[in-house]
């Protein structure tokens, strides 16, 4: 844009001078001592530091085809042709006043050439006003295509654009539908750009990028390795392209995984040229590795045919003889140090050709009318059109090869295909690109030994677990299944044992049946890509949150109802006074409600916003075991809905109100134990157990849910944790007191209110001992009974028969200690040692009577009198510190 501001206001400057000042030289110019000359006026780019330089070999090119005209005598017989030139330096504002100069200064031009788009776009637009042709001989520029903006504009180079069709029809032979661009803010690469970009759309080609620069293309090189860039346009001149050469050195943007697409009118050895003087901070060794493999596009600028051309030569002879000039120049041609420009040499030499068969067919229309060339003013567009009609039908066979201008005054031109190997450019092919016939000679050769990609290979790796990890959590879910169907079925079949009995063995198998399904989710949480479609994952998705709630309903629902029971019987108690007694019923109800609450919200989870299959994608990563050019893009199912935080929200809070609600009731009843749940005490434990666990697991599972393999070893050993310890906490007493005692009337024993300490144990091996020493003392005592008896009889007998006696006295008879014995008769009593019975207060045992087991009573009641009495009833609710 301010290219276009810039080149309009030159425009208006030289109109107001036109109007000012007037036409310059309005009298005949041609009425001095050379009135057999024909001038004309010549605009090259030589000694600037910025574009296009191609004047360097243009103006000697020019200069030598002025010398073959100027020998023919069948071309403007009786006139010469002669050049007036200066230096624009590729600058526009430069260029219009190098223009201005050579328009108002004698004597009066008949034509102009000029090179450099950016010259060639001012010198056209104001061209017009003095009614004078413009051959441009070196401009690319495709805006110069348009006719409304130059009217009377040719060239014998052809436009940009002409690259363009070429380099689709490279990415369509080998395959790239991604590429990037790179320009320089320059309108001739603005332009060629906006054509590239609509064809690329008609071939479905993908812009990737596209990145502009003025100076300095360090950003913009930057931007393209950040885009991922593997095909790159670049479109910018010479000297650009050696700063963005090192550049793409700097930034690794070259070698087997890249295609640069350059200008081909560069010369040979352009990225070797100059380094040190326009200051690039790359040696020429590095620069030649960033060059190697490139390709480029020009349009054929030397006869490849080496026919025979108008002028006579061949394009080998012309490039002998340009060499000689350029020599003369003080270029060093022997070693291949040609000046730029040197590629669009032949096109100045057929410029200036082109303008003298122009003139030599003017002039014969001329001739016609009474007319001569020679009269020509800048206000006779009458023969400013006949030059121009003249021109436009111009064809000839030029060193240049073909020369022929459309419509808009272009060059049209084949287009050839080199590719940069071994640090020398190699002939690839040629593309008519009115025919759309490519020419292929298969010499193309690329670093690693095949076509680069358009683009990194990216590969999408399913992150599943390992199935190492799944084989091991599955077969521990396995086992633990097993042991709860056993469990299952020990529990049915000692369902009568009073250890069993009094535990409630349906709630029981409730809790096993929740086991189970949690253990099953095992197998569930580890299924994914792996094994499942994904077609099929939503419904894998469904049947975790299934059975895991279900699952967890089930197992720590009827732990629940236990603990709950166990506080409401103590509250119940201590308010009432009354004996309560547990109604299984209520157990059930209590689970069944649990149930039905998830099922409620199981329902309408899945039926309002149902789980799907979503995919967490991550940063792509290398590959570990090829070099091809391909990243890694892994990607990790997970199952979502729409709202799955608020679902789990309501899910988690209900589920973690019940957690929370059963460790306070669980906290509540420690020490507390009843008769009707023999193992509230260890039920107690296993819902410490699942509440800690749940409440670690949970926050630490959203945390590494991104680590699929971490993930899912911390849930599955979680529930396995749960599943195993629960069981183990239940029915692990019950087992080893049903082997250690197999028979019903051992087990009657057996309370698992009471448990039996070592004191009460050694307490009754004592008690045992002296019953047995008062046994022996019993029996002592009325043998000696016995034998008095019989005294007492023989004396009974002797005084009925009147035998005189002695009778023992009173005295003699009391000093012996006397109990009741079995018959009504008084027997001794033990004087000093009392049984453990009087210490509580109870009457002495009868003789012959044996101590009861200690184990049948009751442990919150003191050991009873070893007697016959009868035992106090025991409550149906105690409290006690020992458990099962």
């Amino acid at each position: 844009m301010r290219l276009n501001l810039l080149f309009l206001s030159i425009a208006v400057a030289v109109g107001l001078a036109v109007a000012v000042f007037g036409p310059p030289h309005m009298s005949n110019p041609l009425l001095t001592k050379d009135d057999n000359v024909l001038h004309i006026a010549g605009i090259f780019p030589i000694g600037g530091k910025g574009g296009w330089q191609g004047g360097q070999a243009c103006q000697p090119a020019a200069r030598l085809a002025l010398e073959d005209v100027n020998n023919r005598t069948d071309l403007l017989p009786g006139f010469i042709l002669k050049l007036h030139w200066n230096d624009s330096e590729c600058e526009p504002g430069l260029g219009a006043s190098v223009m201005y100069n050579l328009l108002y200064n004698k004597p009066q031009k008949l034509m102009l050439l000029a090179g450099c788009s950016t010259v060639c776009t001012t010198v056209a637009e104001a061209a017009k006003m003095w009614n004078l042709v413009v051959l441009c001989y070196g401009a690319s520029s495709p805006a110069l295509s348009d006719r409304n903006r130059f009217p009377t504009l040719f060239r014998t180079h052809p436009s940009a654009t002409v690259h363009n069709p070429t380099r689709i029809k490279l990415m369509e032979k080998f395959g790239w539908s991604r590429v990037a661009i790179l320009q320089q803010a320059e309108e001739v690469f603005i332009s060629t750009v906006e054509d590239l970009e609509a064809r690329c759309k008609e071939a479905g080609i993908e812009i990737v990028t596209r990145q502009s620069f003025l100076s300095d293309p360090t950003d913009a090189v930057r931007n393209l390795r950040r885009q991922d860039a593997r095909v790159i346009v670049g479109l910018f001149y010479v000297v650009a392209a050696r700063r963005v050469l090192c550049e793409v050195y700097k930034h690794k943007l070259y070698g087997k995984s890249y295609v640069w697409f350059f200008i081909g009118w560069y010369e040979d050895d352009w990225f070797e040229q100059n380094l040190e003087k326009e200051k690039i901070n790359c040696t020429r060794e590095q620069m030649r590795i960033a060059a190697e493999g490139h390709l480029t596009t020009e349009a054929l600028m030397w006869n490849q045919n080496n026919q025979r051309t108008l002028s006579g030569m061949t394009s080998d002879d012309f490039r002998i003889r340009l060499n000689e000039a350029l020599k003369k120049e003080n270029y060093d041609i022997d070693n291949m140090r040609y000046p730029e420009g040197y590629q669009e040499a032949p096109l100045a030499y057929d410029a200036v050709w082109a303008v003298a068969l122009a003139f030599n067919k003017t002039m014969e229309k001329l001739d016609r009318v009474g007319k001569s060339l020679k009269n020509f003013t800048y206000t006779d567009k009458e023969t400013a059109d006949d030059i121009y009609s003249a021109i436009n039908s111009t064809q000839f066979l030029g060193v240049s090869g073909h020369v022929a201008f459309s419509s808009q005054g272009d060059r049209i031109a084949l287009t050839q295909i080199e590719q940069m190997i071994d640090g020398k450019y190699v002939l690839l092919g040629y593309y008519d690109t009115q025919s759309d016939n490519l020419t292929w000679n298969n010499k193309e050769k690329w670093i690693g030994g095949k076509v680069p990609q358009d683009r990194t290979i990216v590969r999408t790796v399913l992150r599943t677990v390992s199935l190492g990890l799944f084989i091991s959590m599955g077969t521990v879910s396995v086992v633990g299944i097993l042991w709860a169907i056993a469990l299952i079925v020990f529990n049915i079949l000692h369902r009568h044992r009073k250890v069993i009995e009094t535990s409630h063995p349906v709630c029981n198998t409730i809790m096993l049946v929740g086991v189970c399904l949690c253990l099953g989710s095992v197998f569930l949480l580890g299924l994914d890509g792996r094994f499942v479609e994904s077609e099929s994952y939503p419904a894998v998705c469904q049947a975790r949150a299934w059975i895991l709630t279900l699952g967890f309903t089930l197992g720590y629902g009827a732990m629940f109802s236990k603990v709950w029971r166990v506080h409401r019987l103590t509250t119940k108690s201590k308010q009432d006074g009354k004996v309560k007694k547990v109604e299984p019923w209520k157990l059930y109800w209590m689970v069944g409600g649990f149930l039905i609450v998830d099922i409620i919200l199981m329902l309408c989870w899945q039926i309002i916003d149902p789980l799907q299959r979503s995919i967490e994608i991550f940063p792509l990563e290398d590959p570990s075991s090829t070099d091809d050019d391909i990243k890694i893009r892994p990607e990790l199912e997970h199952c979502e809905s729409h709202h799955n935080n608020v679902w789990l929200g309501i899910l988690c809070g209900y589920k973690g109100l019940i957690l929370i609600f059963g460790l306070f009731l669980a906290y509540e009843t420690r020490s507390i134990k009843v008769k009707q749940i023999n193992d509230s005490r260890y039920v107690g434990m296993a819902i410490y157990n699942v509440v800690v666990l749940c409440l670690i697991t949970a926050p630490v599972i959203m945390v590494i849910a991104s680590q699929q393999d971490a993930s899912f070893a911390f849930e599955a050993l979680a529930i396995i944790f749960c599943c195993f310890l629960s069981m183990a906490l239940v029915f692990v007493p019950k087992i080893a007191e049903i082997i250690q005692h197999p028979r019903d009337k051992v087990e009657a024993k057996y309370n698992t209110d009471a448990g039996v300490s070592k004191e009460d144990e050694d307490r009754y091996h004592s008690l045992l001992a002296e019953n047995d020493e008062l046994q022996k003392l019993i029996s002592a005592k009325e043998e000696k009974i016995r034998i008095l008896k019989i005294k007492l009889q023989e004396r009974e007998s002797m005084k009925s028969s009147g035998t005189d006696g002695t009778a023992p006295s009173a005295a003699e008879g009391m000093n012996e200690p006397i109990c009741l014995g079995a018959g009504g008769v008084r027997n001794n009593l033990i004087p000093a040692r009392t049984y453990l019975g009087n210490a509580a207060g109870a009457q002495p045992e009868p003789a012959g009577l044996i101590l009861p087991d200690p184990f049948t009573t009751n442990s919150d009641s003191a050991i009873g009198p070893i007697s016959g009495y009868t035992r106090s009833s025991q409550s149906d609710f105690e409290f006690s510190e020992s458990y099962l």
